[in-house]
């Protein structure tokens, strides 16, 4: 248990220490953000209240201060102005400017008056137990009448703390308006649940041993309780800053899958209709290399796809999509992605038969319009079935092979071709 405790104080160290190096800089663009000034203030705190309680630096600082156990003190005055701090931020981002203001010097002076009193407490009934773990030494000193009673004053603080802290963030999640930001106002209030366990566990100890009872047993419960429950609170005021940087990722992810399942599709397309490409098809090796806005790219070809298809389908009349389905045994519709994939074939296969080129089609199509999309994100969903449907249909030849060179589409319209 005792490596798995300092297991968690490092992780907690680290990520409070490292939450404080990344938001730093943000201070200097925004010297007058008091909710940025707490909130670096609370992710400090959080780091120090874990790294000074560490068992390889414990020792060491108390030697060094010529005051034994200093460290229980240093990690409740942290903890106790991480709280305020907390406090801070919660009340600057779920109410008014003005109105903010107010609360927050409300609460600073409250905490403010908290900590006086604490620390004053603490040299007087400070840890009266010496060991060489931190948590050890606090649950032989509770058995202390004195020190027992100053640690219910310290619990009782941060447990008004927490509460404060779950019914702010309940109340700021639900007006919330970010995905991540959402999230992480989560993560922070199951975080305050876990440690108001801590309190309450800890209390529980600490009313055992005026009851004669053994709270040992307790002693995993209550610091795996608060070393999760700060790391999870830590994580979730951190969620709003990464958070859409993975939103981003996912979204880059997406848009390259999509820009190199369309490649097929739009490949056959430039070989029908060059001029629908701003720049020539690159070789299979150097497309599969992200290019350098890939959201841009999707959209250049999507645009450029569609293009290609306009120009086909007006070289197709209904009459000759249906011959070509009823050939391959493929339902009729046309506005289906397996019918625009049917479509391009066939519009390409005719072009085969008959290449005489015009430079405009004999007659207007008479083809029902593909369903309009105004999501983008729909729009490349549906052309992403349409590539997967016109691979599935086999090489250009495959339709003039089924149906013969006097059924297949295009014959007795030698004139319908594709405009070059």
């Amino acid at each position: 248990m005792t490596a798995l405790y300092t297991a968690l104080a490092w992780i907690c160290t680290f990520v409070g220490l490292a939450a404080f190096a990344y938001r730093l800089p943000d201070l200097r663009r925004r010297p007058r953000d008091t909710a940025l000034w707490a909130l670096c203030v609370y992710f400090l705190c959080s780091g120090i209240s874990f790294l000074v309680d560490l068992d390889l630096i414990r020792l060491k600082i108390s030697a060094l201060l010529g005051l034994p156990n200093i460290t229980s003190l240093i990690t409740q005055v942290a903890v106790v102005v991480l709280t305020a701090a907390q406090q801070v931020v919660l009340v600057h981002w779920s109410a008014p400017p003005a109105e903010a203001r107010r609360r927050s010097r409300r609460r600073v002076l409250f905490y403010a008056a908290a900590l006086a009193a604490l620390i004053t407490a603490s040299f007087h009934v400070g840890p009266v137990a010496k060991s060489e773990t931190a948590t050890s030494t606090i649950l032989l000193s509770i058995q202390d009448g004195g020190y027992a009673l100053y640690m219910s004053g310290y619990l009782l603080i941060c447990a008004i703390g927490q509460w404060e802290t779950v019914r702010l963030s309940l109340r700021f999640t639900r007006v919330a308006n970010r995905q991540w930001l959402v999230v992480g106002m989560r993560t922070v209030t199951v975080g305050a649940g876990l440690i108001l366990v801590y309190c309450v566990t800890r209390g529980i100890q600490i009313a055992g041993t005026r009851l004669h009872f053994d709270g040992a047993a307790l002693d995993p419960v209550q610091w795996t309780c608060g070393s999760v429950g700060a790391l999870l609170q830590v994580t979730g005021w951190t969620i709003p800053s990464w958070g859409i940087q993975l939103t981003r990722g996912r979204a880059w992810i997406r848009s390259y899958r999509a820009y190199l399942r369309l490649r097929p599709l739009w490949q056959a397309l430039h070989r029908a209709t060059p001029d629908i490409a701003l720049d020539p098809p690159r070789s299979w090796p150097r497309d599969l290399l992200p290019p350098r806005d890939p959201h841009y790219s999707l959209y250049r070809r999507v645009v450029e796809i569609r293009d290609g298809q306009l120009m086909l389908r007006a070289c197709l009349s209904q009459t000759e999509f249906t011959r070509a389905a009823r050939a391959l045994g493929l339902p009729e519709d046309p506005t289906t992605p397996l019918g625009e994939a049917l479509q391009l074939r066939a519009a390409m296969d005719g072009a085969a038969v008959a290449p005489t080129p015009r430079t405009e089609p004999s007659e207007p199509s008479d083809l029902p319009a593909r369903p309009p999309y105004e999501d983008f994100r729909a729009e490349v969903a549906r052309l992403t079935d349409v590539a997967a449907a016109f691979r599935a249909l086999g090489r250009t030849g495959a339709l003039r092979a089924r149906t013969g060179d006097g059924s297949g589409p295009g014959a007795g319209t030698g004139s319908r071709t594709v405009a070059r």
